[in-house]
């Protein structure tokens, strides 16, 4: 049986990884830029982690929800702390496109209406609902396309007015920060705007925290720049450190009736370690505070020392644009710096390092990238 191909694969098999490196098979050492697509919040095989979840195997791996798990508790008590939503509640499931299916369902239940409005270079996820209000042609299958789902610019809150006026709108959906999209970060204006013109009509405002929450952006999420307060907030990614587990933050003003959400592998107890280890680590560490003051050294010192189109980005989710494809660069990162990185689109360099990246490796990959540029 062969595998189902899925994705363009560079030709390196990690085998080792520790903070923020990884070792291949060869024994060649990498600088991870990437944290596997966000995923890696307080660094590859971290012994707080690894300890947290071996302990709990040891003790039993899996019982389902029909029983008391303490650790659920726990968990939606730290979290809770740590993010400073003290009142919400938690719904425990395996994966960001499953916390933005459960969002809508919540959302659709509690107002009686089914459309849902997302945003122009939007990415929610590849399943049903999560991809048909992804705004990529190219995965949204004619199954998917039977939601009812309108898409809008950026930024434009008299067109959102316009649209919710009609009072069929369920909810808004829209992350803290556009990953896939380009690292694209919405007005603080406009999202305060948002918030309100979504209460005036009664229309529930999702917040897709999946890649720039959990301390990425410099805050638990990237929305508490605007100081706004969604009524539902997705979560996964890095809320894990690479074992599967997401959620949905649902507000005290949403009342649920039991049955209507469900999971069998969601808030399990490896889950669960694996979730009070990275927010334990994370508060002990000051991780939040570091994301936010390495991702502006590297702003500030991507904005002195290289030449390109336009940097985007808060905390430890930077977009760096340049007018050309960098495809080539982002494989001479990988191949002659032994740097991986991620990218948006054909134009922009997106960085998603682990939170604990320090100035040393960050000034590691500015002399690198330069001295690339430079020899071009």
């Amino acid at each position: 049986m062969n595998l189902f191909d899925v994705y363009s694969l560079f030709n390196i098999t990690p085998v080792r990884a520790e903070g923020c490196y990884l070792w291949d098979d060869k024994g060649t050492k990498y600088l991870d830029l990437y944290g596997g697509h966000a995923v890696i919040s307080i660094g590859h095989s971290h012994p707080h982690y690894v300890d947290r979840i071996s302990s709990q195997l040891n003790r039993m791996g899996f019982y389902s929800n029909s029983v008391v798990n303490p650790m659920q508790e726990e968990l939606a008590q730290k979290l809770g702390d740590l993010c400073e939503m003290y009142d919400y509640s938690l719904f425990l499931c395996n994966s960001g496109a499953e916390a933005n299916e459960n969002a809508f369902k919540v959302a659709s239940f509690h107002t009686g209406r089914s459309k849902i409005v997302a945003f122009e270079k939007a990415f929610h996820g590849r399943t049903s609902a999560a991809v048909a209000a992804t705004d990529n042609t190219k995965i949204v299958a004619p199954v998917n396309s039977f939601h009812q789902v309108e898409f809008l610019p950026f930024n434009d809150i008299d067109r959102v007015e316009q649209v919710l006026s009609k009072k069929d709108v369920a909810a808004v959906i829209i992350e803290g920060i556009q990953g896939v999209g380009g690292v694209n970060i919405p007005d603080y204006d406009f999202l305060r705007a948002l918030e309100k013109v979504c209460k005036k009509f009664g229309t529930l405002l999702i917040l897709d925290e999946i890649q720039s929450g959990y301390g990425r952006s410099g805050k638990f999420f990237a929305f508490q720049y605007a100081e706004i307060q969604p009524d539902i907030i997705t979560i996964a990614k890095g809320m894990g450190n690479g074992f599967p587990i997401g959620g949905v933050l649902i507000s005290p003003e949403i009342k649920s009736e039991k049955g209507m959400l469900g999971t069998t592998f969601g808030g399990n107890y490896l889950a669960c370690a694996a979730g009070l280890a990275v927010l334990e680590v994370m508060k002990e560490e000051s991780l939040i505070l570091n994301a936010k003051e390495i991702g502006e050294y590297l702003l500030n010192n991507l904005q002195s020392t290289i030449s390109a189109k336009e940097l985007r980005g808060e905390g430890l989710m930077i977009g760096v644009e340049f007018y050309e494809k960098i495809s080539a660069i982002r494989l001479q990162l990988l191949k002659g710096k032994n740097i991986f990185t991620g990218v948006s689109g054909v134009n922009t360099l997106r960085l998603l390092p682990p939170l604990t990246l320090s100035k040393k490796q960050a000034d590691s990959f500015l002399g690198s990238l330069h001295a690339l540029l430079n020899s071009s």
